[in-house]
């Protein structure tokens, strides 16, 4: 969906084809989403219905691609769209004919926890929203009678002799994302799944506690529909295994996402979670483990559990384990929940064959990590889990590039076949006396769970100037929102309030439905009866209620006062800027350039390349080097790339589409020089860097070496580390701390391809891996399994266990931890140090040993740094013992932090940072690359922590998400800003300082002016002004008031 959207919104038209009835995937049977607890469906349903009424987007549901012939730029596709035996241009998805079908199956959507009919509508929100009958479980098809939906459909759309079609289409770029399956938890009999009945999968667990799931969202065991009061989470079931030898990626995430969702249905149910690793790499995720463990008492237990035994009385679930020393034992359970795997989609193999593509032994398409989004057939593009398991933000940022790319081969054929979206002639009602609709939404049970959403309707319809009210499963289903639009003008309305959900996500949907009926959007109001009520009062559905009529109350007052607004058309800029000429940088300047846009690239160095200058080779054995080299070459060498080396940005101004930045760029003679650009977009590409603090004796002593050092050494002259014979290397150095509570993702990976590197130089080197959990995500799996079977040793240590390096006569830990709890078991370090003989003897003062030649730091002479012996002491959890080490070199796998000048640029761009430096995205799971302040865009490490192939996919991204608005002839602005009263003004300048976007100046006539292309609508302006000279047009004081008024009246 996400690709489709791009490229239909940079100017392409776009065949859409899904194997369901349905779009929206894997996500529609989500619950929540991880780290926000966002609704899935809630976020996920609006972009359905924009695919949906897309005029570039041509939808085909139910179809599987048959042949694919040409190639890039000049496909054949022919595609089979199977029978539905329903004709949907006439199905209006009343369901009428689903409730009288006597023929009832397992409930698939719901994973088997359900019942359906051999006629069905998947889910609520479906889209389309279209019945299919299953052939197979029909009872016409199977015994030659029945036929009862055909008898109850008033419509005729009941149609048994429908065919199969054969579509094709002539096609120019083809994108893959078959998606995924999750593995089948039969396969794994020793857990009883099928068998025991209080068995069940991560995936049907979602659905229990789904408001729209089978038991309408009340987490209750299969066997008696009790409350557990004790839930397991078995993790790694069918990944990290002997056959599936890759992580699954989110397995971790989601189960302590669904552990937390079970302790808010429930405070008082008791979960475990048995893991090997917490793989909670991804931006905000370490925070999220964190609140599982802190504020819900989720306990995490370090144990492959080998099965599942069922006691027969009470169907609960024995689990044996054991952690640590701690011995065998047994837990009882009444509830366990399978976090099964992620597998290639039951369509991968056959796109594959069809195209001539190779899948690796797990059946996924492994790409190129310099080119993570190409296959090897030109104009074919590939994205989300087809090529690897991995998150919904990652799969959002695959399909955006892949939206670029595409757009970039067929760059010359933008426009030629889009059709323009129209509207109705708008209602003048300026004359008119408000007749208010109302439309309250159940949410499936997240409202109407708590809420009395018939008594608040009821209230509705007698508040003043409410013509109309009507309660709905779901307001944003497609189907709703198409009768939403019959309803005002079959009922004359002339202002709308939703009671739903947040008006963030879902008022863009809204007011598209009014313009298509011919209202100013404008006319439209939001009562959040679900975040600011249901869901905060969950416990309370009597005040709950009452909440929600006052909410819809203010509403209605506000919305009798709303007036209609107008935009205006804006000419734009079509060139880009991009900050930043690292891998990133140089990335998306080119995928925007091959499009045909002009890119200026700012980089403040005096080379493009960053910091993967000082990177050599990756696992899979290409240098990073060579990449940065042609990448170079390709930047400087097209004609439609300014780049500007010794640049930085020094001033920002303007807005989405019209933005203007002053360059400042160091010249030869030291001088210096300005340059003014004028751009539509910016992408921030402003990379990272090494941490590099005082942690575990760092710059004490040349033998203390960050893995990015080390493998420049191995890359310059290994041979020199041939006469290493032992190696400590501790991770989360920087990272996973107090002060940077952050995973830098990156840091297993690193720390395991330099130890195969090292274990290659010299096979009999010992080598200790001290770590917190080893987060080698997807396909590095194999590495970590590698280094295992090639003797590396991998030592467990958390926050209460904290390594400890004693050189040049100090202590040395990390600079945010503590050992005080080491030092209480101090005393038992020495004889287990003796028994393990892991000294490796101390160096002479003179400094002559292996190490001693690697100096790079300088700080002082070898003969002083090796005068004491470099030793790494540690707590051994599987001996419960403190051991010590005296390596030859100690590696720290040191954090990424942001680049310098961050906060400036932060400043600069008003783009908002999180705590730990790097740039805010507009949202974790869909809107992984905007920003919220419009035309701004982020890649790489300048929005988190992430591998080269990670950044280049969502440099792409980043492009492709900025041709969506370089490629448009105008923009519309205005709508919701400020005005200033030149009567009243006095030109004091509060608007000016306090204005974030420096948007307001003062005019040659003195008074203030504010452009309303430039105007954010945030109405700082508006709250400061000491005299009330200005205002900001949708939230007027006589819009405001009455709303406040209407609250205070049931108190006043």
């Amino acid at each position: 969906m996400q690709a489709s959207l791009d490229l239909a919104d940079s100017g392409f038209k776009v065949y859409l084809a899904e194997k369901s009835p349905f779009i929206g995937g894997k996500m529609t049977q989500l619950d929540k989403t991880f780290p926000t607890n966002d609704c899935a469906t809630c976020i996920l349903t609006p972009r359905m219905v924009d695919v949906a009424e897309n005029k570039n987007i041509e939808l085909l549901v139910y179809s599987e691609v048959e042949e694919i012939k040409g190639y890039g730029g000049n496909f054949d596709v022919k595609i089979r769209q199977k029978a539905t035996y329903v004709d949907w241009s006439k199905c209006t998805g009343c369901e009428e004919c689903v409730s009288k079908c006597p023929a009832k199956i397992d409930d698939e959507f719901n994973q088997g926890l359900g019942r359906t009919k051999a006629i069905s509508l998947p889910f609520p929100q479906a889209v389309p929203k279209k019945v299919t009958i299953k052939r197979e479980f029909c009872h016409f098809f199977l015994k030659g009678k029945c036929r009862v939906c055909e008898k109850v459909c008033q419509l005729g759309a009941i149609d048994f002799d429908d065919q199969d079609q054969i579509i094709e289409r002539k096609v120019g770029a083809i994108i893959l994302a078959p998606g995924y399956e999750v593995y089948d938890a039969h396969h794994s009999p020793e857990f009883g799944f099928g068998r025991y009945p209080n068995v069940v999968t991560s995936l049907q667990f979602e659905r229990l506690l789904s408001a729209a799931g089978p038991t309408g969202g009340h987490v209750q065991r299969p066997s008696d529909s009790q409350k557990p009061k004790r839930i397991a989470f078995l993790q790694c079931v069918g990944s990290r295994d002997q056959d599936h030898g890759y992580c699954s990626s989110v397995c971790c995430m989601y189960a302590t996402k669904e552990a937390i969702l079970a302790k808010e249905h429930d405070p008082d149910v008791d979960v475990d979670i048995y893991i090997m690793d917490m793989r909670a790499f991804g931006k905000g995720y370490d925070d999220y483990y964190n609140r599982a463990v802190e504020e819900y008492g989720i306990r995490y237990i370090r144990c492959r559990p080998s099965a599942i035994k069922e006691i027969p009385q009470s169907k609960n679930l024995l689990i044996k384990y054991q952690e640590g020393r701690e011995g065998l034992r047994t837990e009882e359970y009444d509830l366990a929940i399978l976090s099964v795997g992620l597998g290639p989609g039951s369509s991968s193999l056959s796109l594959s064959q069809k195209l001539d593509l190779q899948l690796n032994e797990y059946g996924f398409y492994q790409s190129d990590p310099f080119q993570p989004l190409l296959s090897d057939k030109p104009g074919v593009y590939v994205c989300g889990v087809f090529t690897e398991p991995k998150d919904i933000p990652e799969s959002v940022i695959q399909a955006s590039g892949c939206a670029a790319l595409a757009a970039g081969l067929l760059a010359e054929a933008r426009g030629s076949l889009v059709l323009e979206k129209t509207y109705p002639p708008e209602k003048d009602v300026s004359a008119e006396e408000p007749r208010i609709g109302v439309f309250v939404c159940h949410c499936g049970s997240n409202i109407a769970g708590v809420v009395d959403v018939n008594q608040v309707a009821e209230y509705a319809r007698s508040l003043p100037g409410v013509a109309y009210v009507e309660t709905d499963l779901f307001t944003c289903a497609q189907d709703t929102v198409l009768e939403m639009r019959e309803k005002i003008k079959e009922h004359n309305l002339n202002r709308i309030v939703v009671s739903a959900c947040t008006p963030l996500t879902h008022a863009p949907l809204f007011q598209e439905t009014m313009q298509e009926a011919g209202l100013n959007p404008y006319l439209f109001e939001m009562a959040n009866i679900r975040n600011q009520c249901s869901w905060v009062h969950a416990r309370e559905p009597e005040k709950a209620t009452e909440k929600a009529k006052e909410l819809v109350r203010m509403s209605v007052a506000r919305a009798a006062h709303l007036e209609p607004l107008t935009k205006f058309p804006m000419p734009l800029n079509h060139d880009a800027l991009v900050v930043g000429g690292g891998i990133s940088g140089m990335t998306a300047s080119l995928a925007l350039a091959d499009q045909g846009f002009e890119v200026y690239l700012v980089e403040r160095e005096g080379r493009l390349g960053g910091i993967a200058n000082r990177l050599h080779y990756v696992f899979e054995n290409q240098d990073p080097g060579e990449l940065v080299t042609s990448l170079a070459r390709k930047v400087e060498e097209h004609p439609r790339i300014h780049l500007y080396l010794h640049t930085e940005l020094k001033k920002f101004s303007g807005f989405v589409g019209n933005f203007r930045s002053i360059l400042s760029r160091r010249t030869d003679d030291g001088a210096g020089e300005e340059i003014e650009v004028e751009h539509g977009a910016i992408i921030v590409a402003t990379g990272g860097q090494e941490y590099l603090g005082p942690d575990y004796g760092y710059s004490r002593d040349v033998r203390i070496l960050t893995q990015l050092e080390l493998e420049e050494k191995i890359a310059s002259n290994g041979s020199v580390l041939q006469g290493i014979k032992d190696v400590v290397m501790i991770q989360c150095v920087g990272s996973r701390t107090k002060v940077r509570p952050y995973c830098s993702r990156i840091c297993c990976g690193e720390a395991v391809k330099n130890a195969l590197r090292l274990k290659e130089i010299n096979p009999e080197a010992r080598i200790f891996v001290l770590y917190k959990d080893i987060r080698t995500y997807g396909f590095m799996e194999k590495y970590y399994t590698e280094a295992r079977e090639k003797g590396v040793i991998f030592v467990r240590y958390d926050d209460e266990h904290l390594p400890e390096v004693i050189v040049a006569g100090g202590r040395f830990g990390p600079k945010s931890g503590s050992n005080e709890h080491q030092r209480e078991t101090e005393k038992q370090a020495a004889p287990h140090t003796q028994d393990m003989a892991f000294s490796v003897g101390q160096p002479e003062p003179t400094g002559h040993s292996t190490a001693a030649t690697m100096q790079g730091r300088g700080e002082t002479s070898a003969s002083e740094q090796y005068w004491d012996s470099l030793t790494v002491r540690f707590y051994e959890p599987i001996l419960d013992e403190m051991l010590e080490l005296h390596p030859d070199l100690l590696v720290l796998s040191t954090g990424v932090v942001p680049s310098e000048g961050y906060e400036e640029l932060s400043r600069l761009l008003k783009a908002p940072i999180t705590q730990d430096g790097f740039f805010l995205e507009a949202h974790v799971k869909l809107r992984p690359v905007d920003v919220a302040f419009e035309g701004i865009f982020l890649c790489g490490l300048s929005h988190y922590p992430k591998y080269i192939h990670e950044s280049i996919a969502q440099a792409q991204a980043a492009a492709g998400r900025a041709a969506t608005i370089l490629s448009k002839k105008f923009l519309e602005v205005g709508g919701a800003i400020a005005e200033v009263d030149s009567e009243k003004c006095v030109a004091c300048l509060t608007c000016v300082r306090v204005c974030p976007y420096y948007v307001p100046i003062i005019n040659v006539e003195g008074v203030a002016q504010i452009d309303p292309a430039a105007c954010q609508g945030c109405g700082i302006c508006t709250a400061e002004c000491p005299v009330r000279a200005i205002s900001l047009r949708h939230y007027l004081d006589e819009q405001i008031i009455p709303k406040v008024e209407s609250l205070l009246a049931g108190v006043v």
